[in-house]
């Protein structure tokens, strides 16, 4: 989820849930060798958290995924499965479900480097490419090297959609996941795509071994304060949503003293208050005023009066 699961929000979800697994945003492997920036950083209290790698070739990827690992990230994930034009220019994402031996070499390359574990989510097929053996023929290049696939349950059309089009106009095709784990027990698969509610979670764990939620969680970020007692079994009292936001105070001190915006902070929990009273001037509030010059956390003070 690019410009989305960026540090500040990973570390606003942990504040709601204890037990998720939290993914970056996808990274690729230029920006973090060439780029100005540190697009490694992540604060320790995101555990467990997964680095999403975004790339084609098994030695840079094999650089990225050990300068991960010292820098402590849970996992590394490759991203098969994006299919936005300037992913496929940089030859990742989506397109690579069409060569399964370069994504078998680069997870080997990745995995003969470090100890954590090496994961691949991708798509059900490409274009014209997407029929079950297709799907198959895939996994058996590629599982050799890793056990655990994260499975969007729709195919991406590389040509005439949208991301944001690729991501609702291909039809969700879960059976699909389902069969996948059948016919490979073996392999830890996850589903991923459309996903939106604790009921709809718990019905795929029937048939497979885990769930990957994204822009429902971002959107409405109350759904992970249910997940550590309602999936992990924990005895969890709810989070009050604006004792979550209180949670953030001593993060976006700290932040602020180092130079980060607070709206780019804040626009990571515009969504928590969905379905309450005063939501609507929540956002609007934090929308006008979060991005000014010296915005602190009297601007958050401001918006939580509106919320009753």
């Amino acid at each position: 989820m690019l410009d989305w699961t960026d540090k500040h929000c990973r570390y606003f979800h942990r504040i709601l849930t204890k037990q998720t697994l939290l993914y970056t945003e996808m990274v690729t492997t230029g920006a973090i060798l060439f780029g100005k920036g540190d697009y490694l950083a992540f604060n320790a209290k995101e555990h467990p958290v997964s680095l999403q790698l975004g790339g084609s070739e098994p030695k840079a990827l094999a650089q990225c995924a050990k300068l991960a690992q010292e820098r402590g990230y849970d996992e590394i994930n490759l991203n098969v499965g994006c299919p936005s034009d300037r992913v496929q220019n940089g030859m990742f994402g989506a397109c690579l479900m069409a060569n399964a031996e370069l994504v078998a070499k680069c997870v080997a390359s990745m995995q003969e480097q470090i100890d954590i574990p090496v994961t691949v989510k991708t798509r059900i097929g490409i274009d014209d490419q997407d029929s079950y053996t297709f799907l198959c023929q895939f996994i058996e290049k590629v599982m050799p090297f890793t056990k655990t696939f994260i499975i969007h349950a729709r195919k991406a059309w590389l040509s005439g959609l949208s991301p944001k089009e690729n991501r609702e106009v291909p039809p969700l095709n879960y059976e699909r996941v389902y069969q996948l784990k059948q016919d490979y027990p073996h392999l830890t698969i996850a589903i991923n795509g459309g996903i939106k509610t604790i009921d709809e979670i718990k019905q795929h764990l029937h048939y497979v071994d885990g769930v990957m939620v994204g822009r429902e969680a971002y959107q409405n970020p109350m759904l992970l304060t249910q997940i550590d007692s309602q999936i992990f079994g924990l005895p969890k009292p709810a989070i009050d949503p604006i004792l979550a936001i209180k949670g953030l105070y001593p993060y976006i001190e700290q932040q602020l003293t180092k130079g980060a915006q607070l709206n780019h902070i804040m626009r990571h929990t515009l969504g928590i208050f969905n379905g309450r009273k005063g939501a609507k001037q929540w956002r609007r509030y934090l929308s006008e005023n979060a991005h000014k010059q010296g915005a602190g956390i009297e601007v958050v003070e401001q918006a939580l009066t509106f919320i009753n």
